[in-house]
Protein backbone atom coordinates (compact mmCIF):
# COMPACT_ATOMS: atom_id res chain seq x y z
CA UNK A 1 0.00 0.00 0.00
CA UNK A 2 2.74 2.73 0.87
CA UNK A 3 4.47 1.37 -2.78
CA UNK A 4 1.17 2.05 -4.02
CA UNK A 5 0.77 5.93 -2.69
CA UNK A 6 4.50 6.43 -2.75
CA UNK A 7 3.87 6.07 -6.85
CA UNK A 8 0.73 7.98 -6.76
CA UNK A 9 2.44 10.70 -5.34
CA UNK A 10 5.25 10.53 -7.93
CA UNK A 11 3.43 10.45 -10.59
CA UNK A 12 2.10 13.85 -9.63
CA UNK A 13 3.26 16.81 -11.39
CA UNK A 14 5.92 18.88 -9.13
CA UNK A 15 3.46 21.74 -7.53
CA UNK A 16 0.96 18.89 -6.92
CA UNK A 17 3.12 16.64 -5.28
CA UNK A 18 2.97 18.68 -2.09
CA UNK A 19 -0.94 18.38 -2.55
CA UNK A 20 -0.17 14.85 -2.73
CA UNK A 21 1.33 14.50 0.47
CA UNK A 22 -1.42 15.90 1.89
CA UNK A 23 -4.14 13.64 1.14
CA UNK A 24 -1.46 10.85 1.65
CA UNK A 25 -1.50 11.74 5.06
CA UNK A 26 -5.19 12.03 5.66
CA UNK A 27 -5.48 8.90 4.93
CA UNK A 28 -5.97 6.01 8.12
CA UNK A 29 -2.82 3.63 8.91
CA UNK A 30 -0.60 5.77 6.47
CA UNK A 31 -0.80 9.01 8.86
CA UNK A 32 1.76 11.93 9.44
CA UNK A 33 4.36 9.21 10.06
CA UNK A 34 4.28 7.24 6.38
CA UNK A 35 3.00 10.29 4.78
CA UNK A 36 6.56 11.98 5.78
CA UNK A 37 8.73 9.49 5.04
CA UNK A 38 7.11 9.66 1.30
CA UNK A 39 7.75 13.02 1.11
CA UNK A 40 11.09 12.55 2.10
CA UNK A 41 11.80 9.93 -0.27
CA UNK A 42 9.73 11.51 -3.14
CA UNK A 43 12.97 14.45 -2.16
CA UNK A 44 11.29 17.11 -0.71
CA UNK A 45 12.85 18.81 1.97
CA UNK A 46 12.47 17.04 5.74
CA UNK A 47 10.79 20.25 7.14
CA UNK A 48 8.33 20.37 3.99
CA UNK A 49 7.03 16.63 3.92
CA UNK A 50 6.59 16.48 7.74
CA UNK A 51 5.04 19.78 7.73
CA UNK A 52 2.70 18.62 4.67
CA UNK A 53 2.16 14.81 6.34
CA UNK A 54 1.08 16.70 9.77
CA UNK A 55 -1.23 18.97 8.42
CA UNK A 56 -2.79 16.33 5.91
CA UNK A 57 -3.45 13.83 9.48
CA UNK A 58 -4.49 16.70 11.44
CA UNK A 59 -7.15 17.66 9.27
CA UNK A 60 -8.53 13.95 8.56
CA UNK A 61 -8.27 13.39 12.41
CA UNK A 62 -10.46 16.58 12.77
CA UNK A 63 -13.05 15.68 11.14
CA UNK A 64 -12.90 12.08 12.46
CA UNK A 65 -13.20 13.78 16.33
CA UNK A 66 -16.01 16.45 14.92
CA UNK A 67 -17.88 13.87 13.53
CA UNK A 68 -17.86 11.62 16.77
CA UNK A 69 -18.57 14.60 18.74
CA UNK A 70 -21.75 15.23 16.86
CA UNK A 71 -22.85 11.76 16.92
CA UNK A 72 -22.31 11.15 20.31
CA UNK A 73 -23.96 14.71 21.55
CA UNK A 74 -26.90 12.70 19.21
CA UNK A 75 -26.92 9.83 20.70
CA UNK A 76 -26.42 10.18 24.49
CA UNK A 77 -29.38 12.81 24.39
CA UNK A 78 -31.49 9.33 23.96
CA UNK A 79 -31.94 7.59 26.85
CA UNK A 80 -30.86 4.34 26.50
CA UNK A 81 -27.68 2.90 25.96
CA UNK A 82 -26.16 -0.05 23.44
CA UNK A 83 -24.25 -2.74 25.06
CA UNK A 84 -20.44 -2.24 24.16
CA UNK A 85 -18.68 -4.92 22.04
CA UNK A 86 -15.65 -6.91 23.41
CA UNK A 87 -13.07 -5.00 21.28
CA UNK A 88 -14.96 -1.63 22.60
CA UNK A 89 -14.61 -2.48 26.22
CA UNK A 90 -10.91 -3.15 25.38
CA UNK A 91 -9.97 0.16 24.11
CA UNK A 92 -12.20 1.81 26.43
CA UNK A 93 -10.46 0.13 29.39
CA UNK A 94 -7.03 1.13 27.91
CA UNK A 95 -8.50 4.46 27.58
CA UNK A 96 -9.30 4.47 31.38
CA UNK A 97 -6.29 3.10 32.76
CA UNK A 98 -4.16 5.47 29.98
CA UNK A 99 -5.81 8.60 29.89
CA UNK A 100 -6.26 11.12 26.17
CA UNK A 101 -2.51 11.89 26.54
CA UNK A 102 -1.48 8.28 26.95
CA UNK A 103 -3.69 7.39 24.30
CA UNK A 104 -3.06 10.17 21.74
CA UNK A 105 0.90 9.06 22.15
CA UNK A 106 0.90 5.67 22.19
CA UNK A 107 -2.40 4.59 20.10
CA UNK A 108 -1.02 5.51 16.89
CA UNK A 109 1.27 2.72 17.21
CA UNK A 110 -1.43 0.38 17.63
CA UNK A 111 -4.76 2.25 15.87
CA UNK A 112 -4.85 5.03 13.15
CA UNK A 113 -5.07 8.49 14.95
CA UNK A 114 -8.53 9.26 13.39
CA UNK A 115 -9.69 5.78 15.30
CA UNK A 116 -8.25 6.51 18.19
CA UNK A 117 -9.61 10.02 18.64
CA UNK A 118 -13.59 9.48 17.95
CA UNK A 119 -12.75 6.53 19.73
CA UNK A 120 -11.78 8.89 23.05
CA UNK A 121 -14.68 11.55 21.94
CA UNK A 122 -17.43 8.76 22.17
CA UNK A 123 -16.27 7.57 25.70
CA UNK A 124 -17.06 11.48 26.74
CA UNK A 125 -13.37 12.43 26.59
CA UNK A 126 -13.23 16.37 25.48
CA UNK A 127 -13.21 16.95 21.99
CA UNK A 128 -10.55 19.90 22.96
CA UNK A 129 -8.54 17.97 25.08
CA UNK A 130 -8.42 14.99 22.45
CA UNK A 131 -7.27 17.26 19.01
CA UNK A 132 -5.18 19.25 21.82
CA UNK A 133 -3.21 15.48 22.29
CA UNK A 134 -3.97 14.31 18.95
CA UNK A 135 -1.93 17.23 17.66
CA UNK A 136 1.02 17.14 19.69
CA UNK A 137 1.05 13.38 19.07
CA UNK A 138 0.79 13.51 15.25
CA UNK A 139 3.47 16.06 15.05
CA UNK A 140 5.59 14.21 16.80
CA UNK A 141 5.15 10.84 14.96
CA UNK A 142 6.03 12.80 11.90
CA UNK A 143 8.94 14.27 12.90
CA UNK A 144 10.55 11.12 14.34
CA UNK A 145 9.60 9.34 10.87
CA UNK A 146 10.37 12.00 8.59
CA UNK A 147 13.33 12.94 10.54
CA UNK A 148 14.61 8.87 10.60
CA UNK A 149 13.75 8.80 6.22
CA UNK A 150 15.78 12.01 6.17
CA UNK A 151 18.51 10.07 7.62
CA UNK A 152 18.70 7.25 6.13
CA UNK A 153 18.21 8.98 2.83
CA UNK A 154 21.24 10.60 3.41
CA UNK A 155 23.40 7.76 4.13
CA UNK A 156 22.18 6.17 0.51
Amino acid sequence: MIEALQAFAASLPEPLTWLGILVIAAVPLVESYFGSVIGVLLGLHPAVAIGLAVVGNVVSMLIFVLSAHGVRRRVTSRSEQKKESPRRQKLRERFDRYGVAGVSLAGQALLPSQITSAAMVSFGASKNVVIFWQIISIILWGLAFGVLASLGVSFL
